[in-house]
């Protein structure tokens, strides 16, 4: 399972696994910390919309060693 962070503001960190595959895209655990409360949801990410994401930067894998 992958991990990917999210990039956002101070002070608040996103990220999310990689929990499936469609035809169509991803099923992903999105993570959000934010002042130490903490949501997670399931979500579907179209694959077109997460290729995007990773070569802007708006997202990026994360080291196991971070996770």
């Amino acid at each position: 399972m992958k991990r990917y962070c999210i990039k956002c503001r101070e002070g608040k960190m996103e990220f999310f696994d990689i929990v499936g595959e469609n035809d169509d895209g991803y099923n992903i655990r999105l993570t959000r910390l934010c002042d130490g409360s903490e949501k997670i949801m399931e979500e579907t990410i179209p694959r077109h919309l997460f290729n995007i994401c990773l070569k802007t930067g708006y997202i990026f894998e994360m080291n196991s060693a971070v996770a």
